[in-house]
């Protein structure tokens, strides 16, 4: 039996609540995963984009699963058939959904950011500790084996004590989704440095291991419904000091980050993604890559997380971590900078 699938051995009983450009870019990595998960139903109100979803399937062989166009219908009609969900909506749809999925009784992986805010944060835990159901925020990088291998060496102590994280995130963001929903305020609770931003914030939280205490930043819009830049600077409960960069105004395809981490007896580097993982330490002539596991991307995660391999490493107090800190940011940009406390 693969340590994924059921108890039972049988694959894992799936929908999928969205099918745009992520989902398809998730589930080009799921059909790869057939032993252990079987998309049995979509969610998807576009005739378009459930038509896009399906010709993954088809290249891929296999039969496209039934569209269910309407999240109560599906959860009505098919929620016994169903073991979990994947949501991949607008930001502004995940707390509706993530509780009435949760609410049926499935285990949800919930597409980033989790949330709008703070309070539908701590909201959708009071859902999940209700239910007893599973809830893991799809961050790319807190699911990565190279954030959790940076995370357990920087816990370990054997890079010494934090200093300071510098991390920056850019992309062709503006133009690449001029006219879309996640230029839309009510729609995506923010710009760049919520949406694409949103994983380096989270990592950076995830790396520094404790609360950020204060902040300062910066949000400029760029003629744009929401922000394009931003830049903030901010303090850890332990003195440690964190800077972050987001732009978003490049030429179209443009799209990297970095994140170092700088202690007292070394230096780690990873990216916003986990996309790599780098050491440097004490004699070392330079950052060295550092191995780790292969992976599939979060859903495979997800899955070793509900067998029981893992711990869950992105629970939804992550996404409250988040969240305490984007609204923080928002209240100091407000402010014109001025430094705000964070929650």
């Amino acid at each position: 039996m693969s340590s994924a699938t059921q108890p039972n051995g049988k694959p894992v009983q799936m929908a999928f609540v969205g099918t745009g450009g992520m989902a398809r870019h998730h589930l080009s990595r799921i059909v790869q995963q057939q032993e252990t998960t079987n998309v049995a139903y979509v969610c998807e109100p576009s005739p378009d984009a459930y038509e896009a979803f399906c010709e993954i399937f088809e290249e891929a062989g296999l039969t496209p699963p039934t569209n269910v166009p309407a999240l109560d219908d599906l959860l009505a009609q098919h929620r016994d058939e169903l073991d979990a969900v994947f949501i991949i909506t607008p930001h502004v749809l995940h707390f509706r959904q993530a509780k009435a999925c949760l609410e049926a009784g499935l285990d949800v992986l919930l597409e980033k950011p989790m949330v709008m805010n703070a309070q539908e944060a701590r909201d959708l835990i009071a859902v999940r500790d209700r239910t007893g159901k599973l809830l893991v925020v799809s961050f790319n990088g807190s699911l990565s084996p190279q954030v959790r291998t940076a995370e357990r060496m920087l816990r370990s102590g054997e890079l010494g004590s934090i200093l300071n994280i510098h991390a920056v995130a850019y992309q062709g963001w503006k133009s690449g989704t001029a006219g879309k929903w996640r230029q839309v305020p009510e729609i995506a609770g923010g710009g760049f440095l919520f949406d694409t931003g949103a994983h380096m914030l989270n990592t950076v939280a995830d790396l520094a291991g404790e609360d950020f205490v204060e902040v300062a930043a910066w949000l400029d819009n760029r003629g744009a419904p929401v922000d394009i830049l931003g830049a903030a600077i901010g303090r850890l409960a332990s003195g440690a000091l964190v800077t972050l960069s987001g732009c978003g105004e490049l030429p179209p395809k443009m799209i990297g980050s970095d994140v170092s981490v700088f202690c007292t007896n070394g230096i780690l580097q990873t990216g916003i993604w986990g996309e790599k993982l780098l050491v440097q330490k004490p004699g070392d002539p330079m950052l060295e890559p550092v191995e780790v596991p292969a992976s599939l991307g979060q859903w495979q995660q997800f899955l070793a997380v509900r067998a029981g391999e893992i711990p869950n490493p992105c629970p939804p107090e992550v996404g409250l971590r988040m969240a305490k800190l984007w609204d923080a940011i928002q209240a100091s940009a407000k402010l014109n900078g001025q430094p705000v406390k964070v929650g």
